[in-house]
């Protein structure tokens, strides 16, 4: 909603020349589009986290512990990024369409396939795919991990393996492990800094894909 007619309005009404005649370098007008987006995301997000921590403490009477603050924190941080990825695609559709409707349109279909359909494709795979009952441990957990890294390709995957980690401290691990693996494990949460750890490849994918969509947007602005 805030980044299909960032660029493409103003071109339809005839601002964007006035706002290309200033000495300004055109990259900057994306960034700063992004940026101010991404200000107003933040804004809702932090303001609407910490209501809900206020509206828990006064309606059961206990508050979080610094751990869970904390935890809720990055929740909303984690978020922030998650969100800004669709943001920066949106802004990418409105430069190279010139109707709003267009790459509104464009956005959602992105957004639609990526967390809808990319998981039904994605199933059909694993029935034709997956191996026989018979099969070697050893195949059947590389397989595992093959269709772990087919599903994060989409970014909605990231972002729920991510919450999940920091939500809920008794996830361990976020890929196939055999039983000698978890016949040695202390039964117990993990501590707020093995959970980063555990999301952290997830959050670095987010900020790529951010990065990839907004160095396509300024590559082809046609400005």
């Amino acid at each position: 909603a805030l980044g299909f007619a960032a660029v493409n309005s103003e071109r339809s009404r005839g601002t964007l020349s006035r706002l290309m005649a200033q000495p300004i370098p055109r990259d900057y007008i994306i960034n700063a589009k992004f940026v101010a987006g991404l200000l107003v995301i933040s804004t809702m997000t932090l303001i609407l986290g910490f209501l809900m921590i206020g509206m828990g403490i006064l309606i059961t009477g206990i508050p979080p512990t610094p751990e869970e603050f904390w935890r809720l924190f990055f929740f909303m941080l984690v978020s922030i990024v998650y969100m800004g990825v669709w943001l920066n695609l949106a802004i990418m559709f409105s430069v190279r369409f010139r109707q709003p409707a267009t790459s509104a349109l464009a956005g959602m279909a992105v957004w639609l396939f990526f967390s809808l359909f990319f998981f039904m494709i994605v199933n059909i795979i694993i029935e034709a795919t997956a191996p026989s009952r018979g099969a070697d441990p050893g195949q059947i957990l590389g397989y595992q991990g093959f269709l772990q890294n087919l599903l994060r390709l989409s970014p909605s995957q990231l972002f729920s393996e991510a919450t999940t980690t920091l939500l809920v401290p008794t996830v361990r691990t976020l890929g196939p492990i055999t039983l000698e693996q978890a016949y040695g494990a202390i039964v117990g949460p993990l501590p707020l800094g093995q959970s980063l750890l555990l999301v952290w490849p997830q959050l670095t994918c987010l900020l790529a894909v951010a990065a990839i969509a907004g160095y396509l947007c300024q590559r082809h602005t046609g400005l």
